[in-house]
């Protein structure tokens, strides 16, 4: 029997609205995609796009609208919110994790697997240029990558070493623009996409070869 899928976002939705009694959408997030292997996925994508929503349905923290979220098979909205991030982690920008809302009681979930988290997301993580870090931070994927993990690692270029550490670090990429995900197997076809070169602007020029 082969085994489960590391991550597979299943046909999620996320909708937010306004109004009561005559809801309007104000978002709509949609992702169905599946990383089978370990290894280090690149996200980006203008502010207000989704990425954080993402981020958040993947370890539990944000309830879909509808469709399923399977950590290694287990669904992360049926474990236990105390034990979450034993599946799946998230760190936002200077690597603190961000908790969980209880919405069930606990003795209604089911217990983490794992006591090690399979996916860690790195959601616009500080890259100091002193002293070495950005090679410790890098060296620190790879060896979670190694160790049959799962790195998402989602930066906002602002600066074109940025996109040289995507470039150098990640396996394959995901897109997000309006609550959409375009995904893309390497670097070279992330920039074939116009809507990526739109975003990134003169930070493409700007990288080393």
């Amino acid at each position: 029997m082969a085994s489960p899928a590391l991550l597979h976002v299943n046909q999620v939705h996320k909708i937010y609205s306004r109004g009561v009694f005559n809801k309007q959408t104000t978002f709509d997030l949609q992702a169905d995609f599946t990383i089978s292997e370990p290894g280090i996925v690149g996200v980006m994508g203008p502010n207000g796009s989704g990425k954080t929503t993402l981020f958040e349905l993947i370890t539990g923290s944000n309830i879909p609208s509808s469709g399923q979220v399977l950590v290694n098979g287990q669904d992360i909205h049926q474990v236990r919110s105390d034990q979450r991030d034993r599946l799946a982690i998230h760190y936002h920008q200077s690597y603190q994790v961000r908790h969980f809302r209880k919405r069930r009681p606990n003795f209604m979930l089911q217990p983490s697997p794992t006591d090690y988290p399979l996916v860690h997301l790195f959601d616009e993580p500080q890259f100091n240029t002193q002293d070495g870090y950005i090679g410790f931070m890098l060296d620190f994927f790879r060896r979670l990558r190694d160790e049959d993990r799962l790195v998402v690692l989602c930066v906002h270029p602002n600066e074109p070493f940025h996109l040289q550490i995507m470039r150098e670090i990640c396996e394959r990429f995901i897109f997000v623009q309006s609550g959409r995900l375009t995904q893309a197997p390497d670097y070279d076809s992330l920039l074939q996409n116009p809507d990526v070169t739109a975003y990134l602007g003169d930070l493409v020029g700007g990288q080393a070869a």
